[in-house]
């Protein structure tokens, strides 16, 4: 299956397609239920797999081996990665690039931000000159075959948003994202910038840019939504909820079947779906 090409057609439809962030194998087990797409967030990964913040961490092996475990068990959803800056080096992102397409991922993002990093919506970041930046992204566009790339820009200075928006649409990237985007009026105006290359919008509870629905970004001539932290986000506050119910109860277990309970039966057929996608004719194993 040619995943890049399948992703390319979805951001080429009328509506704006919608990619959600997953952080574990679990998350994105939920997450495929609901959406056929989803976006491997680099705050998820770092979070979960190392418990520790977004700000250059993640080691790239990690990823790699992380989306060939996503890839196995949903071969037909779309699968964006972010990988930060390349991790630094330009062949080492052309070496990135090329593994993540051989483990299926449908696309990447790569930014223009220089280390020490931080996440695109926290305050502080620093940007790369725009031709080292250009220089890095026409490296790894050459690298790759079928691959979605996405040209990501951190630029917070009005000036330098327009112009390094306009010169990542001239490149051969297939989508562009100006990330922290604070008002409706920005989308406008970088939308107008990069012209008819298709344009995506990161949107993270608390973060700088302003929550908008499927249908205002469509209008907006948004391409693509990827929604970081969503999953990430409502564990973090149904564990801590769970947990404290649990000691408020002297470790009594919930009954089953109470609202917003999972048991272990629902669970278990959750996670066959990610055996029985690869086999139509297999029914899942009984509990």
């Amino acid at each position: 299956m040619q995943h890049g090409s399948a992703l390319r057609e979805a951001v080429g439809s009328p509506r704006t397609t919608p990619l959600i962030g997953i952080y574990d194998m679990y998350s994105a087990s939920i997450a495929a239920q609901h959406y056929d797409g989803m976006f491997v967030s680099g705050f998820g990964f770092a979070a979960s797999y190392y418990g520790l913040p977004d700000i250059g961490f993640i080691a790239w092996p990690d990823m790699v081996q992380f989306t060939e475990r996503l890839r196995l068990a949903f071969p037909s959803h779309h699968l964006l990665v972010d990988i930060d800056d390349g991790y630094v080096d330009p062949e080492v992102a052309c070496h990135v690039v090329q593994s993540l397409e051989r483990a299926g991922a449908s696309g990447v993002i790569l930014e223009d931000q220089k280390r020490p990093r931080r996440c695109g919506h926290a305050d502080g970041k620093l940007i790369l000159p725009l031709e080292e930046y250009l220089d890095k992204l026409n490296l790894v566009l050459s690298s790759r075959t079928d691959l979605v790339v996405v040209a990501r820009t951190d630029a917070t200075e009005e000036a330098e948003i327009l112009r390094r928006a306009a010169a990542l649409a001239e490149t051969d990237a297939d989508v562009v994202l100006v990330d922290g985007v604070r008002s409706v009026e920005w989308i406008e105006r970088i939308r107008t910038v990069v012209g008819s290359k298709p344009l995506l919008f990161n949107q993270i509870a608390g973060g700088k840019s302003p929550r908008l629905s499927l249908t205002e970004l469509t209008d907006l001539g948004v391409d693509v939504a990827i929604y970081s932290t969503p999953c990430l986000f409502a564990a973090h506050g149904a564990i801590d909820g769970a947990l404290a119910d649990l000691k408020n109860a002297d470790g009594r277990l919930p009954v089953t079947g109470q609202t917003g309970s999972v048991e272990l039966r629902c669970a278990t057929e959750l996670l066959e779906k990610n055996i029985s996608r690869h086999h139509a004719h297999r029914a899942p194993a009984p509990v």
